[in-house]
């Protein structure tokens, strides 16, 4: 329910955004696309809405402060939370003799963390007692009524209504206070209502996530600092990218030039290209053991084939008029390799770069798990057996802003070296 609710929102959002911002600002065209007489269906015209993006990044912040209950957003955007303070409900309690009493069992329900003190009450006349129990709120608690009764359900005793409304062990029903089922022990399992934020334990708040950032930047994590732990899985996503296009590249230059290198090649690279790197950790162990060579080797191998591709890619995308250009104005293969091929193929590898270290980045949790001792993805590794979730989520958004901030340097050095991508 609570996942179908934030698509509904991020959806409304976007709509209603695309129609403000389109009446709102009108987009005026500069450069080389201003230039083009027809754009539908160009790619190289399309670039990307900086509103829509500051919307975008906008909205996945308030999503997610809003469905956490967050302090850094005004109340009146929260979610609505789960139940928090006390109720009580009442049961219905029958006996082997078919006799009834009622009984009302006080709940006192509390945040996720604070201390759980049962509420004192007295039990009263009859043979089904009051009674008072504490849980943590968006949780259910298993109630066994009988145990201050004096009719138990050893005696036949069982529990038939709640709250007026009949109940039994086939069907659980719903009632102001919250939702009844009866277990298979015929105990009452209580939920009160759960709202629609989501626990920290699942999802923690945006301040908790960054006060956990800042606790680890200021000490240790499992005796490495943070910077430690961005810096080696840094080196290992660089180091495999590196020597994936050293080889990748003139691999795939050969394929796309050379009938025999492509014949010679593609099996392999066509068999390895969709085999996960995941798959591969077992061999790798095998190979290297747990050292940095097999990390880095891992990660050699999930951009090795995406770069080679790229690559062969781009060289048959070459227009052939312009090498039946090249071949009349008298040039050799060198120089047509050189001033041709290499130049217009150049944009395609630049886009299987950025795909190969997008990999890379995904691929650096996994290798990660190869015993190591520091690392982005150990430290999500390990804080995910403690179910520490806010330092997962911080791991997780320290390598989707280093990733991102990679591929703006990609994007921009292929602006400048490749400035005539999309204009021939």
């Amino acid at each position: 329910m609570t996942g179908f609710m934030i698509l509904l929102v991020y959806i409304a959002i976007f709509i209603g955004s695309f129609f403000v911002i389109r009446a709102l600002v009108r987009r005026k065209a500069n450069g080389f696309t201003a230039r083009k007489t027809v754009t539908f269906g160009d790619e190289s015209a399309v670039e990307a809405n900086r509103f829509a993006s500051m919307i975008s990044v906008a909205t996945i912040f308030l999503i997610w402060a809003a469905f956490t209950g967050s302090s850094l957003v005004p109340s009146f955007l929260h979610a609505p939370g789960p139940f928090v303070g006390d109720t009580s409900f009442t049961y219905t309690l029958q006996d082997a003799t078919g006799a009834r009493d009622d009984a009302t069992v006080h709940v006192s329900v509390v945040k996720f963390g604070q201390e759980l003190v049962d509420p004192t009450v007295d039990a009263g006349p009859g043979f089904a007692k009051d009674d008072g129990v504490a849980m943590i709120a968006s949780r259910s608690v298993t109630i066994l009524f009988d145990a201050n009764d004096d009719a138990t359900r050893k005696d036949g005793a069982r529990v038939v209504a709640i709250d007026g409304v009949a109940i039994g062990a086939d069907a659980a029903i719903t009632t102001a206070a919250g939702r009844f089922a009866l277990t298979d022990k015929d105990a009452i399992s209580f939920t009160p209502p759960s709202g629609l934020q989501m626990e920290p334990i699942w999802l923690p708040a945006p301040e908790a996530v960054v006060q956990r950032l800042g606790e680890i930047a200021a000490t240790e994590y499992r005796g490495s600092s943070l910077w430690k732990h961005l810096g080696y899985s840094l080196f290992r996503v660089i180091a495999g990218f590196i020597l994936g296009a050293l080889l990748g590249i003139p691999l795939g230059y050969a394929m796309g030039l050379s009938n025999w290198f492509r014949g010679w090649f593609e099996p392999i690279v066509e068999f390895m290209r969709p085999v996960p790197p995941l798959a591969l950790i077992p061999l790798v162990i095998i190979w290297f053991g747990i050292g940095e060579t097999g990390k880095i080797f891992l990660l050699f191998l999930a951009s090795l084939w995406i770069m080679a591709i790229s690559a062969r890619a781009g060289v048959s995308g070459v227009n052939i008029t312009k090498v039946h250009a090249a071949y009349s104005l008298g040039a050799s293969k060198t120089q047509i390799l050189r001033h041709v091929i290499v130049p217009n193929s150049l944009p395609e590898i630049f886009t299987g770069a950025r795909l190969a270290m997008g990999v890379c980045w995904g691929t650096v949790v996994a290798a990660e798990l190869v015993a190591a001792s520091e690392g982005a993805g150990m430290m999500i590794m390990a804080a995910s057996k403690f179910q520490l979730t806010d330092i997962v989520l911080m791991g997780i958004i320290l390598i989707g802003v280093i990733g991102f901030g990679i591929d703006v340097l990609m994007r921009r050095a292929e602006r400048f070296l490749v400035p005539w991508k999309g204009r021939s």
